[in-house]
């Protein structure tokens, strides 16, 4: 094989994403789940749907419009070998319905009840949420991400596919559990004031959202394809440690109060985590990009080699935000970088899908990008 042939092969970018597979246990497992969560979720809302309509609206448009900008945010990161988008939102689907409603929902329940009865209520406030729900619910969202390696394992390779995917599995549980809370923030006032409960959940899980599921599963999942090394890049060690990272982030957010014991270190604790673990989340993102960076420049040499790409802007489209930047104050213009930047971006995605060959996609790309680069 050629390079780029061979970066095509181990990253399988370019191979379509297909839900239904009758023949694939993973396929029954993921309905299984979903279905059960769904039940579940209908169980839980049906009693009282009528009378705490209006909260359940309200925080459906107000988590609905919240999607947007991290549906765009991480689109934007969805751009080495990028994932079709049926296969993320399956994952979002598996996050907010099976891991919440099928396994995070009755497990964080009992084993909540067993840390009371072993700690008692003070050991339990502070602590049992921060003992719970790190193992409970980041391997409830992880079965996803390996069920969709049973269903696209082609698709899903390096620590970047598993942090992509993480993070929208991540995000699907992270808007189903926000509407947990405005439905049981409605039942604690009696339905008194719907709306301006909802708003009260929104505005203070949106704000601690920056810093909360998406995050904690992009980390997790990176972590786990390191251990898995589907790519042939198996870092066992980095693995666990990312995972366990994930998990001890996770209980530093649900018992923040058990940690500052009371004082008032509580009010500046959530600052001090958030600045840690975005530095840590950046450091994550960029180790696992590494290998996407790779088979990137391998997939698009040629097209240097034969003067379609200039190597700028192969620098730019394979490497880091510094790259992209350096390019940027080159060309002394950041809309047509962004313009390059994306038309390289499609012409790589259309040599992934004609495995590396000639096809009307590719020429089409091909001639776009020779188009936008003698534009001034």
């Amino acid at each position: 094989m050629t390079p780029q042939q061979q970066a095509i092969e181990e990253s399988g970018w370019g191979q379509p994403f297909r839900f239904l597979q009758p023949h694939n246990v993973a396929f029954w497992v993921y309905l299984l789940g979903v279905g059960s969560g769904a039940l579940t979720m209908w169980r839980y809302f049906s009693t009282g749907a009528e009378f705490y309509q209006a909260a359940l609206t309200g925080g459906v448009i107000l988590f609905g419009l919240y999607l947007v900008p991290w549906l765009i945010l991480l689109q934007r990161h969805n751009r080495y070998t990028a994932q079709p988008a049926s296969l993320l939102a399956t994952g979002f689907v598996w996050g907010g319905v099976a891991a919440t409603f099928w396994i995070a929902l009755p497990a964080n329940s009992a084993l909540l009840e067993i840390w009371t009865k072993l700690g008692g209520t003070s050991f339990a406030t502070n602590w049992a949420a921060g003992l719970t729900a790190p193992v409970n619910e980041e391997f409830a969202k992880a079965l996803g991400l390996v069920l969709l390696i049973g269903l696209a394992p082609r698709l899903v390779r390096s620590a970047y596919d598993g942090f992509i995917i993480g993070a929208f599995i991540g995000l699907g549980f992270q808007v189903f559990e926000d509407l947990l809370y405005v439905y049981n923030g409605a039942t604690q006032v009696y339905g008194v004031d719907q709306f301006a409960s909802s708003l009260r959940v929104f505005v203070l899980r949106g704000a601690a959202g920056i810093v909360s599921h998406a995050m904690f599963s992009a980390i997790f999942g990176a972590g786990l394809l390191w251990v898995l090394g589907r790519s042939g890049d198996r870092r066992v060690l980095r693995g666990v440690l990312t995972m366990l990272m994930a998990m001890v982030f996770h209980f530093t957010w649900d018992d923040m109060g058990g940690l500052s014991g009371g004082s008032s270190f509580v009010e500046v604790l959530p600052f001090v985590l958030a600045a840690v673990e975005l530095t840590a989340l950046f450091y994550v993102l960029r180790h696992a990009a590494a290998q996407e960076r790779t088979w990137m420049r391998e997939l698009l040499a040629p097209e240097v080699e034969s003067g379609v790409l200039d190597p700028a802007l192969l620098d730019a489209v394979s490497g880091l935000r510094k790259d992209r930047k350096k390019y940027r104050q080159q060309l002394h213009s950041r809309s047509r970088a962004r313009h390059r930047l994306e038309a390289a971006n499609d012409l790589a995605q259309e040599i992934a899908r004609a495995n590396g060959g000639d096809s009307p996609g590719v020429d089409h790309a091909r001639s776009e990008l020779a188009r936008i680069q003698t534009t001034r």
